[in-house]
């Protein structure tokens, strides 16, 4: 498509916007203002692909007192809107031009101004508020959208540059920024190597990433933390969520509809939704108040995917994430004990753990070895801000359980899990675990005389 075709297509959507009626339940009014999405094509899943998730244009609306709104004039397409805690700013992504990729804005409430935060060639897309005067957004890049948290004062000297916090590269979209600090976000699993959505946690400087929870398998995205605590998602034509009490995703009896995930939650408790119904071509906003029967409508249009609803109110501010990274080009990763897995006894006795580095080609590149103790324990040192992999192995090399996709660690992490895939509901035996009564240097994989040096540190 030209670019006069594509500027004539922009044009006719906006035109759309403006002169259509949308249509509004009275009945179901919300009484805060609210931004939502308006699109004649919304693709949810398309980011977590790398592709366009709205192939035909966009434009954020502003719904003050029941009357529908553009947020911004003089755009091509507006999307992803996110407010500020204290309700004051709005960010979003986008398009000057058709031709523009979409980078990240931020409007003041009180008088529309505007600032450009990013800029380049590449497409900048979902940015969310963090606590420190920060945000966090998704970028292209050639291994797909990454996290990328940045300072909103772009002049300040106090505020550390551009930061990537994804490093498995592979596609992934922040959907939340959880109360205590870490970044909510969706990719595929197994990460690096799946394609079936997924929730993942990390912290902001890009540390401690992981499955929110082990019960994988199920397509899950869209999550966005409620006042209680609880994780909301959709996958698709159901809701569920994650709550603190569980190891494990519990149903959300709702009524029946396509979610295109994303919920909004006033301060009465009642949910705002994107869905539509099976007699329904397009995704409308409708109101839900949890244990009822039925959705009510808010605002539709027809022949537009209405998406993405967000109050514009204040809320809590999350708890800012003290970074404790070392300046190291590597990771110090303990495992407590690599036989406790949500699947089960392994059948055998591992001996070794071997570490796997990414390659260019998808593949594992072997790094080498290190030994594993009676009890299951093991300390290694890793390289920073690769995308890794352990396999458990017996004595005879055999592989007694593998890591099917991939995670990282950050140069100067150090961190422990429980064991293989083990999930929040398990624990180790609280005790010394035996390894750190060898010695409290990991060892390095890498090196052909780990073992060598581990025998050695024992004998002390």
């Amino acid at each position: 498509m030209t670019s006069q075709a594509k500027a004539l297509l922009f044009a006719a959507c906006i035109a759309m916007f403006l002169l259509c009626g949308f249509g509004l339940d009275p009945a179901s009014s919300v009484d805060s203002d609210l931004i939502v999405t308006a699109a004649p094509v919304y693709q949810p899943l398309a980011a977590l692909h790398g592709d366009e998730r709205f192939p035909r244009g966009a434009q954020l609306l502003l719904v003050r007192q029941a009357k529908p709104e553009p947020l911004v004039n003089g755009f091509a397409a507006t999307a992803d809107a996110n407010v500020l805690f204290d309700g004051t700013r709005v960010l979003f992504a986008g398009k000057k031009s058709v031709d523009d990729p979409w980078q990240i804005w931020e409007l003041a409430v009180a008088d529309k101004s505007l600032r450009q935060l990013t800029s380049g060639k590449v497409d900048a897309i979902r940015p969310l508020y963090l606590p420190g005067e920060r945000f966090v957004y998704a970028v292209r890049t050639q291994a797909g959208y990454q996290l990328v948290s940045a300072p909103l004062n772009l002049q300040s000297a106090d505020q550390p540059a551009t930061q990537p916090l994804t490093y498995a590269g592979v596609n992934a979209i922040p959907t939340d920024v959880l109360a205590d600090g870490r970044i909510l976000f969706e990719s595929g699993y197994p990460m690096g190597s799946g394609a079936i959505p997924e929730l993942y946690l990390v912290y902001s400087d890009g540390s401690g990433v992981e499955s929110y929870r082990c019960d994988h398998g199920v397509a899950r995205w869209g999550g966005i933390q409620l006042a209680s605590g609880d994780v909301v998602f959709t996958h698709g034509t159901s809701l569920a969520r994650f709550t603190s009490p569980l190891a494990h995703e519990e149903h959300i009896v709702a009524p029946r509809a396509d979610y295109a995930g994303s919920i909004a939650e006033t301060p009465s408790g009642e949910w705002l939704l994107s869905a539509r119904s099976a007699a329904e071509k397009n995704y409308a906003i409708k109101l839900w108040k949890p244990g009822n029967a039925a959705l009510e409508p808010v605002l539709n249009e027809p022949g537009e995917d209405l998406v993405e609803p967000v109050l514009v109110v204040p809320r809590a501010t999350p708890k800012r994430h003290p970074s404790g990274l070392h300046p190291w080009d590597y990771a110090n990763l303990l495992a407590l004990d690599a036989r406790v897995s949500r699947e089960g006894p392994l059948k055998g006795l591992p001996a070794t753990v071997r570490v796997e580095e990414k390659g260019t080609d998808g593949k594992g590149i072997v790094l080498g070895t290190s030994p594993i103790e009676s009890d299951g324990s093991y300390f290694v040192k890793v390289p920073g801000d690769k995308p890794i992999r352990f396999a458990v192995l017996d004595a005879k090399g055999a592989i007694l359980r593998q890591e099917h996709g991939w995670f990282w660690a950050r140069g100067g992490e150090q961190r422990y899990c429980v064991g293989c895939h083990a999930g929040p509901e398990h624990a180790s035996e609280n005790h010394i675990p035996a390894v750190l009564l060898h010695t409290t240097i990991p060892t390095d994989p890498t090196a052909s005389t780990a073992t060598i040096q581990h025998a050695s540190a024992g004998g002390r």
